[in-house]
């Protein structure tokens, strides 16, 4: 009967484009919809509200929203009291454009505004009108009530996101972040704190911590001020918990107190990824990093005796405006000195309103693509020789469920963040298990389980 019912209420869609943060994000405008009394379905033709949740760092991203809209025009007109709204970092930007291209989107929501959403709905659903909500926080230094208030009645799972602060101080000359998220806001602690021990009682096991420079946290927060560090200890002390992650932290931010931190708590996983971008002093200097080549090597050898055992990711960028080949022989070197365990890789992509953008001296599409593919298969190798040299070591691994690619195997992540594959019962789906490397991959590790049940 209660399926029944269900399948009577409105669905709703949402599609999602860009990072954990925007993941994030659309759970929030979901748990919104479900307190209208919306369920959410998968195919569009079950739906009656589709939201876009967009993504601005690249052009990419967007090129596939606009792809979008054009095909949803078929299901506006075939669905005329449906709903579509745009929402997300890409509204903050190019809203005009978002009119004139799409005059049958009914409303737009800007980063800070998701809470309005069940408000845009009924109002459209009222008066057919197009609808904006575009405000960002205006100004430097944030105060609470500049914070989004977030659900926390969250649906169960073992691994959760958990945003501490939104937006960014950093004005990098390539960044639009600044532009689509506001300045910087940390969330009282308490709020955090709170939010963690609802899910730690509802199952969650492992969290992730998430921030534009997420080891900023706390620097404007008006009262009771709490440091990243700190905060860290207050989540170690919470029953239920075993894992904690963040993401991204800011080398200049980096400090030896928070490295002595994460290798003093238990529950803090042996995994930073920490965004380098280029490994040119000039090149940063004029992306306004704010560190020098020397200085983030240094946060790595620090990180490295502290923790031996922790994975290291980051970000690279190529073909910033006006990178030279020996500009970019300096990364390529670097990557081979530092040898990350994975990076996320991607060619400079001019963004509106960025100085960065403004430049002349833009690197050649070609250009980019060569030097981003050299790149790869340097980094790929590394990965590949890391991970080889990692077989027959122990490592615990939270299970997950079944292997996407192949579900005769279980699935999880080492505290190292590597997925490992492998032979298991089904019972093992939510605990932690010691499983040895048999096999290094790219994508990281098939498996053995070492002690059977736990």
């Amino acid at each position: 009967m209660a399926q029944v019912l269900e399948k009577t209420k409105p669905g709703y869609k949402i599609y999602t484009w860009g990072c954990q943060m925007n993941e994030e994000d659309s759970e929030q405008m979901g748990l919104y919809l479900e307190r209208l009394g919306y369920r959410p379905v998968q195919e569009d033709e079950e739906a009656e509200v589709i939201l876009l949740n967009t993504c601005s760092v690249r052009r990419k991203p967007e090129d596939k929203v606009f792809s979008l809209l054009g095909e949803l025009r078929k299901w506006k007109e075939k669905h005329p009291n449906g709903i579509l709204g745009v929402c997300g970092c890409m509204v903050q930007v190019r809203a005009d454009e978002l009119r004139k291209e799409a005059p049958h989107v009914d409303f737009i929501v800007g980063t800070a505004n998701i809470a309005r959403i069940p408000e845009l709905v009924q109002e459209v659903r009222r008066s057919r009108k197009m609808m904006a909500a575009l405000e960002l926080p205006p100004r430097k230094g944030a105060i609470v009530t500049d914070v989004p208030q977030r659900i926390t009645e969250r649906k169960p799972k073992l691994r959760a996101f958990v945003p501490i602060m939104y937006g960014c101080d950093k004005f990098c000359t390539f960044c639009v972040v600044p532009l689509t998220r506001g300045r910087e806001r940390s969330r009282p602690t308490e709020d955090i704190l709170e939010e963690i021990r609802y899910l730690a009682e509802h199952g969650t096991k492992e969290v992730t911590l998430l921030g534009q420079t997420v080891n900023s946290y706390g620097k404007n927060l008006m009262e009771g001020k709490v440091p990243f560090a700190r905060l860290l200890r207050l989540i170690n002390d919470i029953p239920g918990i075993e894992r904690i992650r963040f993401t991204s932290p800011y080398p200049r931010d980096f400090t030896d107190e928070l490295i002595h931190t994460m290798a003093e708590l238990p529950k803090v996983c042996e995994h930073v990824h920490l965004p380098l971008q280029v490994a040119d002093n000039d090149l940063l200097r004029e992306m306004k990093r704010g560190y020098t080549v020397e200085q983030y090597e240094s946060i790595v050898h620090k990180l490295r005796a502290a923790m031996p055992d922790i994975a290291i990711t980051t970000d690279l960028m190529i073909g910033f405006p006006g990178e030279t080949e020996e500009q970019f022989q300096h990364t390529l070197e670097f990557v081979e000195h530092i040898r990350f365990d994975s990076a996320f890789m991607f060619a400079y992509s001019p963004r509106p309103g960025t100085k960065a953008a403004e430049r002349e001296d833009q690197i050649p599409r070609a250009v980019k693509l060569e030097r981003l593919h050299r790149l790869i298969e340097l980094q790929n190798r590394i990965t590949c020789e890391i991970n080889a040299s990692q077989v027959g070591n122990v490592y615990e691994v939270l299970v997950e469920g079944p292997s996407p690619k192949d579900p005769t195997k279980l699935t999880g992540l080492t505290r190292q963040n590597k997925t490992m594959n492998f032979v298991g019962a089904r019972e093992l789906i939510g605990q932690t298990v010691r499983v040895r490397a048999v096999e290094g991959h790219l994508w990281g590790f098939i498996g053995e389980l070492v002690d059977g049940l736990p």
